[in-house]
């Protein structure tokens, strides 16, 4: 799957995921927020570009990063949701208006279920962790983008059994990077953090990623200071 070397491995292949039924995503999210990038500036980091959860097809949801200095913070106040696997763990956050973010890959998570975090609190380490599934060649953290339907506020939605609640427990990777994926991934494409606004290639993996301030453009894969 990959063409450099330096670049990162998508996640998982199309699997069918049995005895969920998902629900489109409501419309109902908020405006697209205020974030920041999920790990401190001043520092070179390394995108491997835009690419859709699984890495082969579907909504462009997902951006690896690997930052120097090898920590991942939280890019806007929201609650953390920890997802469990039999492998391990993975970190999600909701924040106002139906949006949430995810990390997959992350070693040392430093987060708890239900913890109020704000923007730069650290979640943990870049890595190669595999929790439910997936692969991963170089650490990094597998960043995305979901919104989660109104019934989330309410604590679930018993027509997807909790999973447009946004309780993954247990499922698989390629379950989220596809069934999942297509019914919450939104988007990166047009989308703004910390400054930078990506835009995605025609190829997964690719893409640029633009300074505001400056209108520096740096083609992905590739390495930029934020």
């Amino acid at each position: 799957m990959t063409k450099l070397l330096a670049r990162f491995t998508g996640l998982g292949a199309s699997a069918v995921l049995v005895g969920v039924v998902l629900s489109a995503p409501a419309a109902a999210a908020g405006a697209f927020p205020a974030f920041g990038l999920p790990f401190d500036t001043g520092q070179s980091v390394y995108s491997a570009g835009i690419h859709s959860d699984n890495g082969n097809s579907g909504v462009k949801n997902a951006i690896d990063f690997s930052p120097a200095d090898k920590t991942v913070r939280a890019p806007l106040a929201g609650t953390v949701r920890i997802q469990h696997c039999d492998g391990g763990d993975w970190v999600t956050i909701d924040h106002d208006g139906g949006w949430r973010t995810g990390y997959y890959h992350l070693e040392g998570i430093s987060v708890t279920d239900g913890q109020r975090v704000v923007p730069g609190d650290t979640l943990g380490r870049t890595g190669n962790a595999l929790p439910c599934g997936g692969s991963s060649t170089g650490a990094h953290v597998h960043f995305t983008l979901w919104t989660l339907p109104a019934a989330a506020a309410q604590g679930g939605d018993s027509r997807d059994f909790g999973v447009g609640a946004g309780n993954w427990n247990g499922m698989s990777y390629d379950e989220v990077s596809t069934k999942v994926a297509e019914a919450y991934g939104e988007a990166v494409d047009g989308k703004t953090f910390g400054g930078w606004q990506f835009t995605a290639g025609t190829d997964q993996y690719s893409g640029t990623a633009t300074e505001i301030s400056s209108r520096s453009v740096i083609p992905l894969p590739g390495r930029f200071r934020a």
